[in-house]
């Protein structure tokens, strides 16, 4: 069984990313791991050189900044750096520059691409997440935060990425067919320091929107604030990846939450006691289980 790992990034030291990590957590998995740097304001390229020169192949690539509709470059980006993994490939694994995966679920995660490994039926495996918010101590835990998403694909180019790159489809639209494993996706996206992340707030908003909608909607800040913008958390008691622990001790900015506080929608309520005691799931899924 061959692996390869692909991902982009682009402005990662800009944007404060920990696509190290990210790229780290997926190397024992992987006999490569793709990475489509894109044209970056700061050092990037040179930061994923210094990685592992003998597992990772590097395409340098230019993002179509005229598309600002949806985040459809993130997902060309993605596709750029599928389409570039070693064709002799039977799985691909896919990460993103803010997401890491766990050394504990490693043997999972092999056992599970084995176990599926010629059943042609299947064309993903499916992960949960925790996404992380404010600090690397909370958890999102209302509706909006997707549970679910695909991470490992056949090496099969009639796959591709779908609208923002969060998951895939294949050939007219189709969603692909998954089993879900019991490993999980750590998102560290709306974790890093809170300049950082007005930075990447007042950049990133430019691949969804035009300038009319963010000059009116994203705030002019020194520093982002975690707590105007919460939303429904919860408490992390696991243990982060080991991969990323140098960077929450580094961590120079305190965000504090009150797990009984709540800002969750009557929709929102209403939704979680349907799936609770009713067992109906309204959720988005992109793919069949």
């Amino acid at each position: 069984m061959k692996v390869s790992g692909f991902t982009f990034i682009r402005n990662a030291i800009l944007y404060d990313y920990p696509v190290v990590e990210s790229i780290q957590s997926i190397l024992p998995l992987c006999d490569e791991v793709v990475v489509a740097v894109g044209n970056s304001e700061d050092d990037t390229l040179s930061l994923i050189q210094s990685i592992d020169p003998h597992k990772i192949k590097i395409i340098e690539t230019i993002w179509d900044d005229s598309l600002r509709e949806g985040g459809r470059v993130l997902a060309e980006e993605t596709d750029k750096a599928f389409k570039a993994i070693d064709p002799d490939a039977d799985w691909a694994i896919y990460i993103q520059g803010d997401e890491v995966f766990h050394e504990q679920d490693y043997n999972t995660i092999r056992q599970a691409m084995e176990k599926h490994l010629h059943n042609k039926k299947i064309q993903g495996l499916l992960f949960n997440y925790w996404h992380f918010y404010g600090s690397y101590d909370y958890v999102g835990s209302a509706d909006s935060w997707y549970p679910h998403e695909i991470r490992i694909i056949r090496n099969d180019k009639s796959i591709y990425s779908y609208r923002d790159a969060q998951g895939f489809r294949m050939g007219n639209n189709k969603k692909l067919k998954v089993a879900p494993i019991q490993a999980w996706v750590y998102h560290y996206g709306w974790v890093k320091d809170p300049k950082a992340m007005q930075r990447k707030q007042e950049s990133f908003n430019r691949y969804w929107h035009d300038d009319e909608w963010v000059e009116k909607n994203i705030s002019k800040e020194e520093a982002f604030d975690y707590e105007k913008h919460v939303r429904e958390l919860i408490k992390f008691t696991g243990e982060h990846p080991k991969v990323i622990q140098k960077r929450i001790k580094a961590t120079n900015w305190k965000f504090d939450y009150d797990p009984t506080f709540s800002k969750r929608s009557l929709k929102h309520s209403a939704k979680n006691f349907l799936k609770k005691y009713l067992g109906l799931d309204f959720s988005y899924k992109n793919y069949r289980l």
